[in-house]
């Protein structure tokens, strides 16, 4: 008999802590991604957080206050760069391409989000980091929470990180280095392709002002030291009030500060009357005043048709009337709306919203503005 043949075989595999760092891989490679693909999408929505977050931090550190401020104007430019690292890096992170480099470079930037995450959580300050862009909304300690496990899943892998073989993949971080840039800038360019907000086409703006269902809450009470919970307010008049807490809160209303007015009069409910079209100017020191003639053309091209034109600006009187009169859009009937509103409603400035019996017709960046009988078509088609 031969003795080799006789001596026990020597079981292969991948050993299972290995197999823990490829799920790990994987797992921080997809969140990474998706959360960075969410927030390309719109950056202007990004770049939105971005200000709050500097805002903030010049109020609470005094001594910085001058460095956040500056920083305001390069938010945009840091919006697309930081969602764009986010696909990128998850992207090199799953075809292992300089896998220890990678590695790093993700920790550091989980390390900034989870210190955002942990400020907004611990001071209350900015309730939404907008991890998510406007797809999934996370209350400030779940953000914070899963910011923490993604950590803890980046530290394990940079501890297996010599056991990742890297592979020649660069082709692959290139080309999504590109598409990515090339999303980020279409977004701002035109619009977000995948408009999340509740004032995108299609949706009814009054519908989404009331609750999807009667809104259920429940009673927390304290009697003799003790906490008790009721769904209906208990009758017993020994019972203290400690708090009172929504049990449907998907049922919400989706838009809670949605209101148009001016001096004379609110006209929120007339904005869901009828066909209007609404010219939105968030501001006019930095508004793009090269689409304003495009714009001009399509108000004139609207007289004597049903659709009525509006301006709707969070600006002063003088502002509007001073932009009116430099724009020859002096015609114009022009209202309020609250400023984080309008920014909510359109993502460009200036940009233009079709609304007809409350429902979004059209929205269009002032790179795409249509034409009158573009319009007429939407809302007469």
């Amino acid at each position: 008999m031969n003795p080799a043949t006789t001596q026990p075989k020597i079981k292969t595999g991948t050993p299972p802590m290995l197999w823990a760092a490829r799920i790990a891989r994987f797992l921080v490679g997809i969140v990474f991604i998706f959360s960075g693909l969410i927030k390309l999408n719109d950056p202007v929505g990004t770049q939105i957080k971005f200000e709050e977050y500097f805002e903030v931090f010049a109020q609470d550190v005094p001594l910085l206050h001058n460095f956040f401020l500056a920083l305001v104007p390069f938010t945009l430019t840091m919006s697309v760069l930081f969602c764009a690292a986010e696909i990128i890096l998850g992207v090199a992170l799953l075809v292992s391409y300089k896998p220890k480099l990678t590695v790093w470079l993700l920790f550091f930037l989980i390390t900034f989000f989870t210190f955002l995450t942990f400020y907004s959580a611990y001071f209350n300050r900015v309730t939404d980091c907008g991890c998510f862009g406007d797809a999934i909304k996370l209350k400030p300690w779940t953000s914070f929470g899963k910011d923490v496990v993604l950590t803890v899943l980046i530290l394990f892998i940079i501890g297996h990180r010599n056991r990742i073989t890297p592979r020649k993949t660069g082709w692959v971080v290139f080309l999504t280095t590109v598409l990515t840039l090339g999303l980020g800038v279409y977004a701002i360019s035109f619009l977000p392709p995948l408009d999340l907000l509740p004032y995108a086409v299609g949706k009814s703006i009054p519908a989404q002002m009331k609750p999807s269902e009667p809104l259920r809450y429940r009673y927390v009470m304290e009697k003799n030291g003790k906490t008790e919970t009721f769904e209906k307010y208990p009758t017993d008049t020994t019972y203290k009030f400690k708090e009172m807490q929504l049990v449907n809160e998907s049922a919400k209303p989706k838009i809670t500060d949605y209101r148009v007015w001016n001096d004379e009069s609110d006209f929120t409910q007339q904005t869901f009357e009828g066909k209007k079209l609404f010219v939105i100017v968030k501001k006019t020191t930095d508004l793009d005043a090269g689409s304003l003639p495009a714009i001009r053309s399509l108000v004139d091209g609207l007289k004597g048709s049903d659709v009525k034109p509006y301006i709707l600006t969070s600006v002063s009187d003088d502002e509007i009337k001073a932009f009116q009169n430099e724009f020859q859009l002096g015609g114009l009937p022009y209202y309020k709306v609250d400023a984080t509103v309008l920014k909510t409603i359109m993502r460009s400035n200036p940009g233009t919203w079709l609304m007809q019996d409350g429902v979004v017709r059209g929205k269009w960046h002032y790179n795409t503005t249509p034409s009158a009988e573009e319009v007429k078509q939407l809302v007469n088609g």
